[in-house]
């Protein structure tokens, strides 16, 4: 495709115009301004023709995988292909999903002489996920100027936008700073542990519930188990990616007039994103801690199931996995997820369950479901607290009937949650109501306690 620029079309108001006027008034000299007119046409289309020849000839090249985060700026190198006698400058504009904030288009320099050209194309992705960019769009000037040849280029690039961990992990910065008496470190810890090491010789001074009976009757001595404290241990985190992680999240309702005066509400992201990030990051935690970490991601069924490992490897599977997960438009089955974990796990491991339970059925559910591991494992159940749940005469900024009904509705899903917690804590099952820009933190500090009194 060929566009006409500027200096065209100035060049036919210089030569047209005064021309036709010419014709007009002293018609002795129209045949001076035919020629004129016809020369002009007979320039600008050899122009044309070898703009076109010249366009063909760059070629544009994407990095196969490209890689950034959410809400962050990156670049992604941009390389032109072609040989030039000469320097010329061309309009160069990528083909990005609407999803990537990016400019329109870039002015690019081409040296003369020299193959390969480089460019760093500024974006900053709005949305985490998998995006395709398949073409480019080039657009070249013509020897003189007077045409653009304007052409399509396919490429194949992949843009990879990884969930954006920076604020979750600035309110984790002491955990992470290993400096002085400061950050996560590795603890002695105290006691006999559980995992057995080792049979030896009775002392005296032993307890009889360490004594090994069947050793001891088939050497006719007694013999004593020896234990060790467990040093790696594993920590599993159940993601919930149902329609239960799919509900928009929103601010806490403000009395009337401060919502007069502040417009509408606030939407937030959904729990799912909140849930992707307190998952990483409790991945790291355990990394740090020397730990094995494993993910199991369920809607009706059992998604996605990574075994507990450790390793940068490991780590980098999880995010692979987290970040094209999307939220379904289907019930949670905690039964399910039970029955395939009572059948995967053998070791004891900490569950770390990260869903929503303000739904008395599905909290029901769940209930019968944790009766399947919840002996053999640690289980841990934490949910995003909804906004205005909060006991009654807790809020003294009570203006209109309305304010009364919504923080009465509040208290009551507040007192069934608590219910909840009593019916689960009687199972050995902890439930925390957390706030969503907290949830990652909470997380973590919750999965160091559990290692500081030695739970597992």
């Amino acid at each position: 495709m060929i566009v006409p620029q500027n200096r065209l079309l100035l060049w036919v108001a210089v030569v047209f115009l005064p021309g036709a006027l010419a014709g007009t008034a002293a018609p002795a000299l129209a045949g001076v301004s035919l020629a004129a007119a016809g020369l002009l046409v007979a320039v600008a289309a050899l122009d044309a023709f070898r703009g076109c020849r010249a366009a063909p000839n760059l070629t544009v090249t994407l990095p196969p995988v490209v890689r950034l985060t959410q809400d962050r700026p990156g670049n992604i190198e941009v390389r032109l292909a072609g040989r030039r006698r000469q320097a010329m400058t061309v309009r160069l504009a990528l083909g990005l999903p609407p999803e990537i904030h990016s400019q329109e288009e870039a002015a690019v320099l081409l040296a003369g002489d020299t193959e390969w050209s480089r460019l760093a194309w500024p974006c900053a992705p709005r949305r985490r996920g998998r995006f395709q960019v398949r073409c480019a769009r080039l657009e070249t000037p013509s020897p003189w100027g007077f045409w653009a040849a304007r052409r399509s280029v396919a490429v194949e690039s992949e843009i990879r936008v990884y969930p954006n961990l920076l604020a979750d992990r600035k309110s984790l910065a002491p955990l992470f700073l290993n400096r002085g008496s400061f950050g996560l470190h590795a603890q002695r810890q105290v006691g006999k542990g559980r995992e057995f090491e080792k049979l030896r010789e009775y002392i005296p001074g032993d307890s009889y519930d360490e004594i090994h009976w069947k050793a001891t009757a088939r050497r006719g001595h007694p013999i004593t188990k020896v234990f060790q404290i467990e040093r790696t241990q594993e920590v599993y985190l159940l993601l919930d990616s149902s329609r239960l992680s799919g509900r928009p999240l929103y601010r806490s309702p403000a009395p009337a007039a401060s919502r007069a005066a502040a417009g509408p509400e606030t939407v937030l992201p959904i729990p799912l994103e909140r849930f992707i990030s307190a998952t990483l990051l409790l991945a790291l935690a355990a990394e740090r801690q020397g730990d094995f970490f494993g993910l199991v991601t369920f809607s009706d069924k059992v998604d996605r199931f990574l075994p507990a490992r450790n390793g940068k490897a490991h780590y980098s599977t999880c995010r692979d996995t987290l970040y094209l997960l999307e939220p379904r438009t289907v019930s949670p089955d905690f039964e399910e997820v039970s029955i395939f974990l009572r059948q995967r796990l053998r070791r004891r491991a900490l569950l770390v369950f990260l869903t929503a339970l303000d739904d008395p059925a599905l909290a029901e559910n769940f209930v019968r479901s944790v009766d399947l591991v919840r002996r053999q494992h640690v289980v841990q159940v934490n949910m995003i607290q909804p906004a205005g749940i909060q006991p009654l005469f807790t809020d003294t900024t009570i203006e209109t009937v309305d304010d009364l009904y919504r923080h009465l509705g509040g208290h009551l899903l507040w007192h069934k949650l608590r219910e909840l917690q009593k019916v689960l804590e009687r199972r050995g099952v902890r439930l925390g109501l957390l706030p969503e820009d907290r949830l990652g933190a909470e997380v973590v500090a919750q999965y160091l306690n559990i290692k500081r009194r030695q739970i597992l």
